[in-house]
């Protein structure tokens, strides 16, 4: 499991082999009333800084099929996206991680990588037994901001007004 000082070499080496992130549970974008702003969740936001920084971001999101977010239209699972994934990013809760793997072995996903605050053991032991390297319990747009842009990761609230 990656989650020690002594493997930010490993994650920027992944952070920069890689171009293309599924990225599983990402929310779209609820506009509010009229009088009140937008709310972006967590995975909107790092959705919208990693294709700043020339990541292209697919979306998955089966309850969204059909709509899109920052240019990107969404898709119902890992196994409908056409091109070759790099990372597939987790947005979801812990227990439903080992399914995600399963489907990221599918795709021959280089790198399971859990958002910050989930984690699984089966998630792991499948990301193993594939030869699948595996992040857990780390923000991606957090360590990209570590790594390369050398600063403290915040985590802004992000409103449209």
């Amino acid at each position: 499991m990656i989650n020690s000082l002594a493997d930010n070499q490993t994650i920027k080496k992944i952070l920069k082999s890689s171009k293309t992130i599924a990225m599983v549970g990402v929310s779209s974008i609820k506009e509010k009333k009229p009088s009140s702003p937008t709310i972006r969740r967590p995975s909107i936001i790092v959705m919208k800084y990693l294709q700043e920084f020339g990541y292209k971001v697919i979306p998955v999101n089966p309850n969204a099929v059909g709509k899109e977010i920052y240019g990107e239209p969404i898709v119902f699972s890992l196994e409908d996206i056409p091109i070759p994934v790099d990372i597939v990013n987790i947005f979801r809760p812990s227990k439903e991680t080992p399914l995600l793997a399963r489907q990221a072995v599918k795709i021959k996903a280089k790198v399971i990588w859990l958002q910050y605050g989930i984690q699984h053991e089966e998630t792991e032991k499948i990301a193993n037994s594939a030869s699948i390297t595996y992040v857990s319990n780390k923000c991606i747009k957090q360590e990209y901001q570590k790594i390369f842009l050398r600063m403290n990761p915040v985590f802004p609230l992000l409103q449209k007004n």
